[in-house]
């Protein structure tokens, strides 16, 4: 979910932050010594980011964590993946955020975005495959991302936002409010093209429209887009299909969902893909809380707009989160089944998709960099390569024969292995739902022994928990490190069991998702030896939500922690800066429908809590206002619940600051460790 808060709220902060984070640190209780070594060895994974196959299937290149800070574009032929080379705009023995790779159509050079110039402004580079000095094809002046070749290989696209001052969307820290709000101080994203011969920009879509997503037509000569007027982090929830000529400044609206009658009415679209003969724009199409978190059911609609889009997959138990087009007229989807990936080959006619043929499944995290679970093939679709881990592995590159064997070609971190227990799936069903979740055995595990659990509920709702592994930051599956069972469900709201069950939380937040957890306790204590009597809460945006609100329903859990929840839906509905996600799950404004935001806000059941809660914020969060937080830990004061607020400064919903990062963890485990010791 995304959001921005009301001016009158945002312009109390500076007097009200600090000083409770100052608190927070002075109190900050002695930790255990053994969550410093768990926060070390979390530490020491060399993030994989990004992979890309050239054309040929014949090279691949990545994006790695680079030693001394930064990334490093590496390239190696397939056959040969243990000799690399480093592509660079840098220096020798200089650092920079290299990333965004993109193969040109022919294979000759690699693309990417690097900041190593002498003014440190990101801009477009062209590499060699075989080394030597990248070539500066921009000066860009902005936040730039998504680099793509034109497939006649004559321009680069990419979203551009002129003059920005924060990335795009509503996780980076908002901008501190000033002037006219919602009218100045507005950063717009357009589709940008760049001349691969001689770096000419030129701005493509019009400069009163956001686009989040773009795709070029087979012959170079089309866009596709998905965009919405500014602000761009709000009306992602009502953003339309568009096509436009590369030569002209006139779109045309193919498809909005908020007119259209039909299953997508009101609803979200996402990845638009021409089909290779033009005919047709293919999408994602469904309910989805978070731009860039896809998922739903195909659709297809034809590029002239004359009909209605049709659903490809409708009824499907699984997810689809990404699509490509094959030569063949075949649709190749990365679906969410379960808990874990499953990718799929549909085969295309003009009426519809025949029934999806399995390629292969991972019990793990998968997706090339580009958006969620995106793939890199080779031009035949012979090859794949995408990067991967898991709760046992940690993440590398894979690659190999689309319906063959698939194998890690880095090596960066072998050497890490678990510091927490075993993983598996765990199933069970609940009034009607079948529902998934993964459970993490503590560390050193003895079934002679009764061990605590925390649950960690997911953010979206419409998101999902997939195995991967974890980073020094906020998660479940540290906790496991130090001696607990964590349980992380995909309760109804999440993505996995089709879009009927995405749909069954609406108008029912905290209710029916709530007691799917609680099933799922259930379940799993009948299983394993959970001591009930020490059981945590605890989660991020919704999942802070859900912990702040489970609270208020049961006294089932000793110990929480909320992290950018959300306390009041009617206060809320004013302060966030993406209010537009938020009619679709309530089925209208809260000035139209005040009761059922009423229903599920915690703060109207704030005398039924018990539960010890620590809350957990970034100052400028959009999506989740600090206000919110707040708001609950002012409450919970006044019943006399044991709490603390710490509020971080300069954060927005993801934390960017390592230390940050650490910090909300070592608070997280040094509190449930003293209230369910």
């Amino acid at each position: 979910m995304h959001l921005r808060a009301r001016r009158s709220l945002f312009v109390l902060l500076p007097l009200c932050v600090l000083p409770v984070f100052a608190v927070a640190q002075a109190a900050k209780p002695a930790a255990d010594p053994r969550i410093a070594q768990l926060l070390t060895s979390l530490s020491q994974v060399r993030g994989v980011s990004e992979t890309a196959l050239s054309p040929d299937g014949k090279q691949i290149a990545w994006v790695v964590a680079a030693e001394h800070g930064g990334t490093d574009i590496e390239a190696a032929a397939v056959t040969k993946p243990d000799a690399p080379r480093r592509l660079t705009a840098c220096t020798s023995g200089a650092a920079g955020t290299e990333n965004h790779i993109a193969w040109a159509p022919d294979g000759s050079q690699l693309a990417f975005f690097s900041d190593c110039g002498a003014d440190h402004k990101t801009e477009i580079y062209l590499a060699k495959p075989k080394g030597g000095t990248a070539r500066k094809l921009t000066a860009l002046n902005g936040y730039a991302k998504s680099l793509s070749w034109a497939p006649d290989g004559k321009h680069l696209g990419f979203l551009y936002v002129e003059g920005a001052t924060r990335p795009s969307g509503a996780l980076a820290a908002m901008k501190p409010p000033a002037g006219v709000i919602g009218v100045e101080g507005l950063e717009v994203q357009r589709v940008a093209e760049a001349d691969a011969s001689t770096g000419e920009l030129r701005q493509i879509t019009p400069a009163n429209l956001h686009v989040y997503e773009f795709d070029w037509s087979a012959d170079s000569g089309k866009l596709a887009y998905v965009a919405a007027p500014p602000p761009g982090e709000n009306n992602w929830w009502v953003a339309k299909l568009y096509t436009q000529p590369v030569d002209s400044a006139q779109p045309k609206v193919l498809f909005d969902p908020d007119t259209t009658p039909g299953p997508l009415h009101g609803l979200q679209i996402a990845v638009p893909r021409w089909s290779p003969d033009g005919s047709r724009i293919a999408f994602i199409g469904g309910l989805m809380s978070d731009q860039g978190a896809t998922g739903g059911d195909l659709y297809a609609i034809g590029a002239d707009g004359s009909a209605a889009p049709v659903d490809l997959t409708p009824g499907s138990s699984k997810t689809i989160s990404w699509i490509t087009w094959t030569p063949q007229q075949h649709i190749i989807a990365s679906e969410v089944d379960g808990g874990s990936v499953r990718v799929a080959d549909y085969p295309m006619s003009a009426s519809g998709a025949s029934a999806g043929r399995t390629l292969f499944t991972r019990a793990a995290s998968v997706g090339d960099g580009r958006l969620e679970l995106s793939l890199s093939f080779d031009r035949t679709f012979d090859r794949v390569a995408f990067v991967s881990s898991s709760y046992e592995s940690a993440p590398e590159v894979y690659t190999g024969p689309v319906s063959g064997s698939l194998a890690a070609i880095t090596h960066y971190n072998d050497a890490l292995k678990p510091s927490w227990g075993k993983s598996e799936s765990v199933e069970w069903t609940n009034e009607g739902f079948h529902v998934q979740g993964w459970l993490i055995y503590p560390a050193d595990y003895d079934p002679a022994k009764k061990y605590p659990m925390i649950v960690m509920v997911h953010g979206g709702p419409s998101s999902a928990v997939l195995p991967r592994w974890p980073y020094a930051g906020y998660g479940g599956v540290p906790f496991a490190s130090l001696g607990y069972f964590v349980l992380m469900p995909n309760p109804r709201g999440s993505y996995g069991q089709g879009e009927q069950f995405t749909m069954a939380n609406r108008k029912d937040f905290g209710y029916g998702d709530l007691r799917d957890i609680l099933a799922g306790v259930d379940a799993v204590e009948k299983n394993h030896p959970i001591d009930n009597h020490r059981l945590g809460l605890t989660g991020w945006s919704y999942g802070g939500f859900m912990t702040m609100f489970a609270v208020t329903q049961t006294h089932r859990f000793h110990a929480a922690v909320a992290g950018a929840g959300i306390a009041n839906w009617k206060s809320y509905y004013g302060e966030n800066s993406i209010d537009q996600w938020m009619v679709p799950f309530f089925g209208a404004s809260v000035y139209d429908d005040p009761g059922v935001y009423a229903k599920s806000s915690a703060i109207n059941f704030i005398h039924n809590v018990k539960t010890p809660t620590l809350v957990v914020v970034g100052d400028r969060d959009g999506e989740c206002p600090a206000p919110q937080s707040f708001e609950f830990w002012h409450a919970l004061r006044a019943e006399h619940v044991p709490t603390e607020l710490v509020v971080y400064p300069n954060e927005g919903h993801g934390f960017v600051s390592p230390e940050h990062r650490r910090d909300v963890l070592e608070r997280a485990l040094g509190w449930f460790e003293q209230y369910m010791p």
